[in-house]
């Protein structure tokens, strides 16, 4: 039945029951008869698998026909897989606004009425907005949930770090440039970093960019408001910077070759003092390197400064075409609110779940690398400095924006200024279309 057709028939139902019977109008669920449930996941992430394990294992009526791919693919692929009949139910969608402007990402706005989704925190959910059209983000209707809240910053190999006399993260860019000088002269790399297929260097680069400056410009440019930019003044010297640690040789030579999963084989053989990736690699560690890394926030340009830095919700949406919306819809809202999907969220995510601002954190292992990483993440909170992922500013910059822009200045071929010249010349040409 067609996604429209099986709303207008719900509602319709509901509201006779209600009439009739006096009776509150029932959530949307998963009902009783089967369902196989359509399902676009990324490759190499486990969490969306094994919460799809637990969901089945409370509701054997569900079943999961999950496809998976890279993250790339997703970005150039997902206009196309949502437009056929066979759309998924739940997607990871990597961009929002070219999908929502082409019709493509069920309005998620009835969920949010009938779920209780107005429990959640208006901050977890305003990235996930559009205004009719595609553009801008941030207000508007809702259009995707996400199935926990990331944030970035910076690994760090224990051992390594205490061969240079780390005994605390640094409070200050200067302080971390400090670390990494020592490492170099120590013989040890000091970053580990992939820039191959996607520019992993975004990572560095958006950490550079909330240290030097404030977080708002950067999402208002990513929302795509009127007259937004990325390049500013503050922008240039995160660039610059990043290319200073480039020159330096900071970060492995072959690191246009490295593919992100070769990245994190190496990082976890010993091979990089910092890394810059995501806490979803938090329970990643904890599990298969236990004790051996840490993890803090990117530091500020200045001793007490405003943290900033990338956080954004594991995105993911409901086709238009979605044979199942209502089954997927309460998936979404189960994973935030359900005891045992939060547990696996934090374990195996190692981000922090959402949902309901009343909802106690799962407990975790102290001094794990969660543990840090949740430290984090409040206090970024406290500071209000979360940055969206540049690389969803469109559907296409990513690809054809910043990896390729940014592989140049690895192979010394661009400079910090065309890096971003280049980039905001590519994001208005894309916008204008």
């Amino acid at each position: 039945m067609k996604s429209h057709s099986r709303h207008a028939l719900r509602i319709a139902l509901t509201l006779s029951v209600a009439a009739t019977a006096g009776a509150a109008i029932a959530a949307p669920s998963c009902g009783t008869d089967p369902v196989a449930l359509n399902a676009y996941f990324e490759t190499g992430f486990p969490l969306p698998t094994e919460l799809s394990t637990e969901f089945t294992r409370q509701f054997p009526n569900v079943t999961f026909e999950i496809r998976e791919d890279q993250f790339a693919n997703m970005m150039e692929n997902s206009p196309r897989i949502l437009s056929e009949d066979n759309a998924p139910d739940l997607l990871r969608l990597p961009s929002l606004t070219d999908l929502v402007a082409n019709d493509l990402l069920l309005n998620l706005d009835t969920y949010y009425a009938d779920l209780g989704w107005d429990q959640f925190p208006a901050g977890q959910l305003v990235q996930l907005r559009v205004e009719p059209g595609g553009r801008p983000r941030g207000t508007g209707s809702l259009y995707a949930m996400g199935l926990n809240y990331s944030m970035t910053g910076v690994f760090y190999n224990k051992a390594l770090a205490e061969q240079i006399g780390m005994t605390e993260a640094p409070k200050t860019v200067a302080e971390l440039d400090a670390l990494m000088a020592k490492a170099k002269e120590a013989g040890i790399l000091p970053i580990m970093q992939w820039n191959k297929g996607t520019g992993g260097f975004a990572f560095p680069l958006q950490n550079l960019m909330g240290a030097y400056g404030a977080p708002e410009p950067i999402n208002d440019w990513i929302f795509q408001k009127d007259g937004a930019t990325i390049n500013t003044p503050e922008n240039l010297e995160a660039a610059q910077h990043l290319e200073g640690w480039i020159k330096e040789g900071y970060f492995p030579t072959d690191a246009n070759a490295i593919e992100y999963f070769q990245m994190m084989s190496r990082f976890i053989g010993g091979e990089g003092l910092f890394m810059f990736n995501g806490d979803w690699e938090s329970g990643n560690l904890d599990k298969n390197a236990a004790g051996q890394f840490g993890f803090f926030i990117m530091p500020t340009e200045e001793a007490g400064g405003r943290h900033a830095t990338m956080s954004s919700p594991l995105t993911f949406g409901i086709s238009a075409k979605a044979a199942n919306a209502d089954c997927a819809a309460f998936f979404l809202d189960w994973v935030a609110r359900n005891e045992e999907a939060r547990k696996i969220n934090v374990a195996v995510g190692g981000s922090n779940p959402g949902g309901p601002a009343d909802l106690a954190i799962p407990a975790v292992e102290p001094g794990s690398v969660t543990e840090s990483s949740l430290a984090a993440g409040n206090m970024l909170a406290q500071d209000n400095g979360a940055m969206d992922f540049i690389a969803n500013a469109t559907g296409a910059i990513f690809s054809a924006g910043w990896t390729p822009e940014l592989q140049k200045m690895v192979g010394g071929q661009q400079t910090p200024e065309g890096l971003l010249e280049a980039v905001q010349q590519e994001y208005e040409s894309q916008l204008s279309r």
